[in-house]
């Protein structure tokens, strides 16, 4: 299995600097900073990465599930809401809470919720935020 890079570069203080963050495969560059992050100043910061990672990977892993069982989904739309708070006096990453809205032709309800439940326990990224309050909506569409 390949491992994966990105680079981060900060210049400066928490709250006066500024940084970016780069993917190693060049599909993402953005900036970043005390603003973008604990704020709602323009630019990336790394809990909207996380979240990007883990509604990518549960995405992927839900429809591994589902063709294992047979099923070919149309479409499989995730989003992952990546909370940060004080604990402690500490930020810390509380939470995930994946939403997801899939279309999969001949899949019942009851078997969409635990293909959804087992990829949201199982996918990767899922395993690498264990300690991390992660929660799930899940909705069949037809």
């Amino acid at each position: 299995m390949p491992t994966r890079t990105s680079h981060a570069r900060w210049q400066g203080t928490l709250h006066k600097g500024n940084g970016n963050v780069e993917l190693g495969s060049g599909a993402f560059r953005g900036p970043y900073s005390f603003a973008s992050r604990f704020e709602d100043e323009a630019g990336t910061n790394p809990e909207e990465l996380i979240g990007a990672a883990h509604a990518g990977c549960f995405a992927q892993y839900l429809a591994l599930l589902l063709e294992k069982e047979g099923f070919d989904p149309a479409s499989i739309d995730a989003d992952a809401h990546v909370t940060i708070e004080q604990v402690d006096g500490k930020p810390t990453i509380t939470s995930s809470k994946l939403t997801v809205s899939a279309k999969v032709p001949g899949l019942d309800r009851t078997s969409f919720e635990r293909h959804a439940q087992a990829a949201k326990t199982d996918c990767p990224v899922a395993k690498a935020l264990t300690g991390t309050d992660v929660t799930l909506e899940a909705e069949l569409v037809s």
